[in-house]
């Protein structure tokens, strides 16, 4: 049946900013109240994500961002870490290993990005739009929140329980993440001291210094202790990079995303496909809706699986593949009556996206992710830093898409996205949630730019998720229960494997989207499966 509840979106005139934390999204808007742009925004709102957030993201992850001015295509950031010099298939087989473990040293195996990010955008920022917020003030809310303490979400909470036993174990992990002996229980005060202190000395030394200074030389020492092949080498030899961000030419205007070796193309791809498929007059949470997107998922997935790495290793150039000729037969290819079958997801991923709008119009889309839940489960003893487990995603086969090998970037799910519509309008968007990410992407987009919805109506609707993201190990095509029986009659009637999960569940994913009018007025939606909101002002 139709949607036949439509939530009202928090409007702006001036700024806004959405984050699955609300303390991220305030942190944000404070900014741009005091005379910050959107990219200055976005900094304080990582810091504070950080912090706030921990069993999601942290400074010791990678980070990509969207960033665009009015009349300028975007410009994609590209702030990931590679492989230790010393990560080799050979260095892992010996240990007797099949595949990188996913916790504990050896999956600490890449550097941390997404400081490098901050700082690139730091520095675009002062350069490009006269920025003048010191990182003091930057990143003042993080370390308040780290030193002071903050209540601890049931998101965190439930996931510190669900992975204590696993990751207990893990240096550094118990000593942060279990207080007492304990998971945290929800509302209780957490405190990150150590975390506190790093996040000061970067405002002081400069956000550099986690590569090539005190702080960068402390954490290779702690990481060689709990068993990381990370050197201070390593991350000296880390730099962010600029890039043109991939663009889909689309019948409602621009859609952009960041390149490999993000799946930046994957969500492209699918609103390539849906924009050839979907028809005028559609239910968009009925069965045929939900199947036209699922079904342009497998192809996208397909490409992905037979293409996406490092760029450096890449054997295509992933714009050719936006070509109309080829979104044309990859849209033929999809049966409106029966499901195909596909292969499997590529897991989890603990992330988040936010995004801000400042009042002259730039625009923000960002990620930072540690990959699974609490990344590797190491946290570094002298700064407190929970490092990411972003290269357990290589494969130690070298005939593989994404084999090991020094220096080599892993595979990314994460991929923020914007779009700068025909009529003048610019749409943020984005998700949290592996393969879910674009799938969510492709929800969003629609039920805003094809539907009509507004943000908060199109990110609250139920939403589907076809392989795994964080939490699941199953590959089944999972619906929210919001969605009636007839539609998940009528989808197992096609051959999908229906799974059915509670209304607004977390594995979902916490999607956000901010909708800038013609004429400058926001509105925006923070999604009810997180712990988020919008700020407007």
């Amino acid at each position: 049946m139709p949607l036949s509840f439509s939530p009202n979106p928090v409007r702006g005139s001036r700024a806004m900013a959405v984050a699955p934390h609300a303390l991220a999204s305030q942190s944000a808007l404070a900014v741009m109240r005091e005379g910050g742009n959107a990219v200055e925004a976005m900094i304080a709102a990582a810091a504070t994500i950080a912090v706030v957030y921990p069993h999601m993201n942290s400074i010791g992850g990678d980070g990509f961002w969207l960033i665009s001015r009015p009349g300028q295509p975007p410009l994609a950031l590209e702030a990931c870490g590679a492989a230790a010099a010393a990560a080799d298939i050979a260095s892992y087989r010996e240990r007797g290993l099949d595949a990188i473990p996913f916790r504990g040293g050896l999956a600490a195996n890449t550097v941390a990005g997404t400081v490098s990010g901050w700082n690139a955008a730091h520095e675009w920022s002062r350069r490009e739009l006269g920025g003048r917020l010191p990182l003091a003030r930057l990143l003042a809310d993080a370390v308040d929140y780290a030193r002071r303490g903050m209540p601890v979400t049931a998101s965190q909470a439930a996931c510190t329980q669900a992975k204590r036993e696993e990751l207990s174990g893990v240096p550094g992990f118990a000593d942060t993440f279990l207080p007492g002996g304990a998971p945290p229980a929800a509302g209780a005060l957490f405190r990150q001291p150590r975390l506190a202190d790093t996040l000061e000395h970067l405002a002081r030394a400069g956000l550099d210094d986690f590569y090539r200074g005190e702080l960068a030389q402390a954490m290779a020492r702690d990481l060689a202790d709990a068993g990381s092949p990370l050197v201070a080498a390593d991350l000296a030899a880390h730099q962010p990079v600029w890039k043109t961000a991939l663009v889909l030419e689309h019948s409602r205007g621009k859609v952009y995303n960041v390149p490999p070796p993000t799946q930046g193309l994957v969500s492209l791809l699918i609103l390539g496909q849906l924009d050839r498929r979907l028809p005028r007059e559609l239910d968009p949470a009925g069965a045929d809706y939900v199947h036209l997107c699922v079904e342009a998922t497998k192809l996208a997935f397909g490409v992905r699986d037979a293409h996406i790495t490092d760029p450096a290793h890449m054997d295509v150039d992933p714009q050719s593949l936006l070509a109309p000729r080829e979104l044309d037969a990859m849209a033929a290819r999809i049966s409106a009556d029966r499901a195909a079958p596909w292969g499997q997801g590529k897991g989890p991923a603990d992330t988040i996206w936010m995004g801000a709008v400042d009042a002259q119009g730039v625009a923000v889309s960002f990620i930072q992710s540690i990959y699974h839940e609490f990344g590797s489960g190491v946290v570094l003893p002298g700064s407190g830093v929970n490092w990411q487990n972003r290269g357990c995603s290589f494969s130690l086969d070298p005939r593989s898409r994404n084999p090991l090998m020094p220096r080599r970037k892993p595979f990314h799910t994460l991929n923020p996205a914007m779009a700068h519509l025909a009529d003048g309008r610019t749409l943020v968007y984005g998700n949290m949630g592996g393969d879910g990410q674009p799938q969510s992407q492709s929800a969003v987009f629609t039920r805003i730019v094809h539907f009509g919805m507004n943000p908060q109506a199109a990110v609250d609707a139920p939403r589907w998720l076809l392989g795994r993201t964080w939490g699941q190990s199953s590959d089944t095509l999972k619906l929210e229960s919001r969605f009636d029986q007839a539609t998940a009659d009528a989808l197992r009637a096609r051959g999908h494997e229906v799974e059915m999960l509670r209304p607004y569940d977390e594995t979902m994913g916490h999607a956000g989207a901010i909708l800038r009018q013609a004429d400058g007025t926001l509105e925006g939606g923070a999604d009810p499966r997180s712990d988020g909101s919008v700020a407007a002002w």
